[in-house]
Order: structure tokens, then sequence, then C-alpha cells
């Protein structure tokens, strides 16, 4: 069996060398890239999406209460 020491060991000497390499300034310039164009997408996260979605929810609801409503007064109106 494999000793998990010597697999941490690994991990970690394995760690420290791409912390000192390009590769880790290459890693930064990419997600600066993206989240440059991600920006310029205008996205939104997740949450605000679900929170907008109930927002519209409600509202949908709302309209569809004021709706019966002025159906039921036009009724009345009409039967006087």
């Amino acid at each position: 069996m494999f000793d998990p020491k010597a697999l941490e060991d690994i991990s970690n000497k394995i760690s420290a060398l791409i912390a000192a390499s390009p590769a880790k300034d290459v890693e930064k310039n990419i997600r600066a890239v993206m989240g440059s164009f991600f920006t310029k997408m205008d996205l939104v996260t997740r949450e605000e999406f679900d929170i907008q979605a109930q927002v519209l929810a409600r509202t949908r609801d709302k309209l569809h209460a004021l709706e019966a409503r002025v159906d039921a007064l036009e009724k009345a109106q009409r039967d006087e």
C-alpha cells in the first residue's frame, strides 16, 4: 500500500514546484482574462437570478389576482 504521508509529501512538492514556475503566472493571467470576459458579458450570479425569478413569480401572482379583480368588477358593473 501507499504511505499517505509519502503521497502528501509528493503533493506538497508538486504544489511548491507549480507555485515557483511560470505556470502560476499563466493561471493568474488566465483568471484575469476570463474575469474580464465574463464582466463584459454582463452575467449575473445564480443567487441574483434566483432572487429575480422569485420576484417575477410574485409579480405574476399579483397580476393574475388584479386581472381577476378587474374581471369581477367589470362583470358587476355590467350586471347593474
